[in-house]
């Protein structure tokens, strides 16, 4: 099992609320000199301090998980193992420290780290042809979904005051939405034949397109998307209010995802959607089912559901293309996704391209003993045209396997035999009998030998290991 981080993490929400220890020791009834003790994982948290913690934080047991420092190690690791640092091999343990007794610091050696990539790739030929450089803002958005939980309470708010209104059953959404486009934006939706595009909105004839080859989902989804980029523009400004953009495009892109995570919000609202994920037990194919929406939207919105006090299961969300290429991830469930390379090809997310449209299931174990129930969907988008290959993606979603009971994907499956041993990506997985190692760790020495071939086709010792 993963180590727990849950004085790591009481700290960090303490600073997040601007807490001084002694204040929060007062309320705790505990002297500040244990609560230092605590929040450096140096003493065992009572189930009495537990709660009280959970209180005076006014938190839910759920956000002491420890899933953002854990992913903070994970990045820090994978920065601190590239060879071009010149670095020798860093403990564990002083990794952890570093992430423990100075977390912004740590952050700021991510963002560092990944302005020198951006100045690295700029100096190989990798900027844009007019020399600008690349900044990154899809790295921006991602950070900033997954810093907030990939929940936005105001948004729910204002998608539930708006629902409300329709008063619409799923079935009829598709309906009220262009009832309500139609009536008070005098907004007309037209299904066409497009191939550029799939949505085109004209502001100035207030004419909305949607192409025919979307599925009816689809073109729910695109037009409630519409509805919130008239309507719900304050609840975007407000969510927005605190943060700073580096660049005009990340602060774009943030809103898009922001207005898109409205759309969703609208056509599966919380309080019914979270009572349907957990009587249908996570169920994907039967959420969408019920509530009209697709099988990517409905994993997507699984992982928004952190309402304090009404949280769901945790999990994580990803979209891969067949290159490999991650589109999308957040990760609630704590799952330390690789921030600076590929993944593990034994991975479920890169078989379940074999069998598209088939539900993949794995019991993934990481090399530090965490375990994840992951299940994973490979599925085809309209193709442009005749000839053209359509586009293929996997959506994938995982919980932590503690709680994999609650999905209905783990019956049958033996939790403990069935795990199959995964890392975040070759370079930064030390497992040495691995036959789908695509490179060596970074931190270890190959162990060439021509006269013998190695199960994997890296064999290693290492790094410290005497010669």
């Amino acid at each position: 099992m993963s180590r727990p981080l849950i004085g790591r993490t009481a700290r960090r929400l303490r600073m997040e609320m601007g807490l001084t220890q002694q204040a929060l020791a007062a309320r705790l009834g505990i002297s500040a000199s244990y609560l230092n003790l605590i929040e450096h994982d140096q003493r065992a948290v009572t189930a009495t301090v537990l709660i009280k913690l959970t209180e005076a934080l006014g938190v839910d047991l759920a956000a002491l998980s420890g899933h953002a420092e854990r992913q903070l190690e994970a990045g820090l690791r994978e920065v601190l193992s590239d060879p071009l640092l010149g670095l020798d091999a860093m403990p564990e343990n002083e990794v952890q420290a570093i992430a423990a007794s100075a977390p912004n610091a740590a952050r700021g050696v991510l963002a560092l780290y990944r302005a020198w990539r951006v100045a690295r790739e700029d100096a190989s030929g990798i900027a844009l042809p007019s020399g600008r450089r690349l900044l990154l803002p899809n790295e921006e958005v991602r950070d900033f979904f997954h810093e907030r939980g990939n929940h936005f309470a105001r948004i729910e708010t204002f998608t539930e005051s708006l629902g409300a209104e329709l008063q619409a059953s799923p079935a009829e959404m598709n309906h009220a939405i262009a009832q309500r486009l139609r009536q008070k934006h005098n907004v007309t939706v037209t299904v066409t034949a497009m191939t550029e595009a799939d949505r085109r909105y004209d502001p100035r004839t207030r004419e909305l397109w949607l192409a025919e080859s979307l599925p009816r989902e689809s073109r729910g989804f695109r037009m409630a998307f519409q509805l919130m980029l008239l309507e719900a523009r304050d609840a975007v400004d407000a969510t927005l209010a605190d943060t700073k953009p580096s660049t005009s495009e990340a602060e774009q892109l943030i809103r898009i995802g922001l207005l898109n995570y409205a759309a969703a919000a609208l056509l599966m609202p919380y309080a019914p959607f979270l009572r349907a994920a957990r009587e249908l037990r996570h169920d994907v194919e039967r959420l969408a089912a019920r509530f009209g929406t697709s099988y990517e939207q409905v994993a997507q919105r699984l992982s928004t559901l952190h309402r304090e006090g009404a949280r769901g299961l945790p999990f994580f969300f990803l979209r891969a293309d067949t290159a490999g290429n991650v589109t999308k991830r957040f990760s609630a469930a704590g799952f330390p996704f690789a921030r600076f390379g590929g993944s593990c090809p034994k991975w479920i997310v890169h078989h379940a391209f074999a069998t598209p449209g088939v539900t993949r299931v794995q019991a993934a174990e990481l090399p530090d003993g965490a375990a994840f129930l992951c299940v994973a969907r490979a599925m085809h988008g309209p193709a442009p045209r005749w000839g053209e290959p359509p586009p293929t993606h996997v959506v994938a979603i995982g919980c932590d396997i503690a709680r994999a009971e609650e999905v209905v994907y783990a019956d049958g499956l033996d939790l403990v035999a069935a795990r199959v041993g995964i890392g975040l990506s070759c370079r930064l997985c030390d497992r040495a009998d691995c036959r789908s190692r695509a490179f060596p760790p970074l931190e270890h020495r190959l162990r060439l030998d021509a006269n013998e071939d190695g199960a994997s086709p890296w064999r290693f010792d290492r790094k410290d290991a005497p010669r």
